[in-house]
This record gives C-alpha cells, structure tokens and sequence, in this order.
C-alpha cells in the first residue's frame, strides 16, 4: 500500500471564494481519517482553515476536485445540492478496450458487499445512474468521460467494469496494470530491472465540478490531471 507523505496543501488548491474552497487531490490522501495513513485531505486542509467541513468524498486513489465549505451555512447548502442531484460531476476514466459512446446512460442498481466492494444486483441493489461519453480512443484503450447521476460508493468503477471494459489498473473489478511495454515496440529495460505499471492506481480522475450557490452565482471548477494520469495518456497518445 502506497503512503502519502505531507504535502503542502495550499499548493493543491485550486478555488477559493468566501464560502468555499476546492483543491485537487492527489491521488493515495483519503478525502477523511485513514487507519493506514496519518494524513488526510481534510486534516490538512484545517491546518491552514480550521473551520472547513469537507461536503462530498472521493475515493483515496482517486484525484481530483474536493470541495471544502468555509462556514456552517455553506457547508448546510452544499450537503443539501449533494443530496437532491444538484452538483455536476465530471470524473476521467482510462478503460480497457475501445469505446465510442456519445451520452450513454448507465442504469445498474449497485449493493454494498461490505468488504469495501460493491457488486451490480438488480434485486436488492439501490438505484444507480451514470452517464458516459468517450474523449478518446487509441490503440487498445479509451478516454472516457463518466457523469454520475447519483453518488454510490464505486459506481463509476463497477458501472463501466460491468460492461467489459474495466478502469485500468483497478484490480478490484477485474482492470489489469498498464505496462507500457503492451503498447510500446521498441520498448527496453535496464539491465537487472523489473517493468513497473506506468500508473500505480486505477486510472480515475474527477475532472470537473459545478454548482449554483444560494445568491445564485455559478461555480465551475475544473481540476487538472496529476502526474501520473498525464504521462498515462500522453503515452497512449503516442503510442496510438
């Protein structure tokens, strides 16, 4: 298991009004307390904001845009526009397989197994939606733009493995490493070393996130691809 080490969080932020805050999360930082690590999104985030409340999670190894509330009032709002479907949510996901998709919705209800996994049961399961739309498309793998339309935990992930084509690297529904050996032709190693994955967690990012706040103002912040996530694409790019 991957450790984060202290950051500085006020490099990651990315938005910051009167009442709220976003930053873009690196990838391996629970959004909240984590047993395995010392430090959390929201525990740095105090450092520098005591008051703050965060108003949404997401998942450790994904990156991305995590919005902070200021004050009560705000933090109130904001939990409530979550709730009742009002935020947009726009997460990046490198799938397996080509895709070409335009605003196809995903309707699979989704059950909590309780070992930190989820499963798709159309009997039991609680409603689940997302809507997806492909960027991309290279070689063997495909760009794809996830919109949820209801929050479950790992919907995007199980929604898209679902079809067959599962989120690289995300090895809990049946997406394999990426080596860029698989893609590469004249692809070497030193001597003595071992090919590591270009991307050492499943390839998922939250791109972009929008609200209206209570004056009726607008906010669309987006949130740029990490390190990892960049070179990934960039070398599918390449490579295509």
């Amino acid at each position: 298991m991957q450790h984060m080490k202290k950051i500085k969080i006020k490099d990651y932020i990315i938005f910051e009004s009167e009442d709220y805050l976003a930053i873009n999360k690196p990838p391996f930082l629970s959004t909240l307390e984590d047993r395995n690590d010392r430090y959390h999104a929201l525990g740095l985030v105090k450092e520098v904001f005591p008051e703050v409340k965060v108003c949404h999670r997401i998942d450790k190894e994904t990156s991305g845009v995590l919005l902070f509330a200021k004050n009560l009032p705000a933090y109130s709002y904001a939990v409530h526009l979550f709730e009742k479907r009002k935020v947009y949510k726009e997460y990046h996901a490198v799938i397996e397989g080509n895709v070409n998709i335009k605003d196809e919705q995903v309707d699979l209800p989704i059950r909590l197994l309780g070992n930190g996994k989820v499963c798709v049961d159309k009997l039991e399961g609680k409603p689940a939606s997302t809507v997806f739309e492909t960027i991309e498309i290279y070689k063997k793998h495909t760009l794809l733009k996830c919109i949820p339309q209801t929050g479950r935990m790992h919907q995007i992930r199980i929604h898209v493995a679902s079809k067959g084509t599962p989120i690289i690297g995300d090895e809990l529904y049946g997406g394999m490493p990426f080596y860029l050996s698989s893609i590469k032709q004249k692809f070497s190693l030193k001597k003595n070393t071992e090919e590591e994955p270009l991307i050492k967690r499943f390839a998922l990012h939250a791109y972009n996130l929008q609200f209206s706040t209570q004056e009726g103002e607008k906010i669309s912040i987006h949130a740029d691809y990490p390190k990892d996530f960049r070179v990934l694409v960039n070398q599918l790019k390449r490579n295509a």
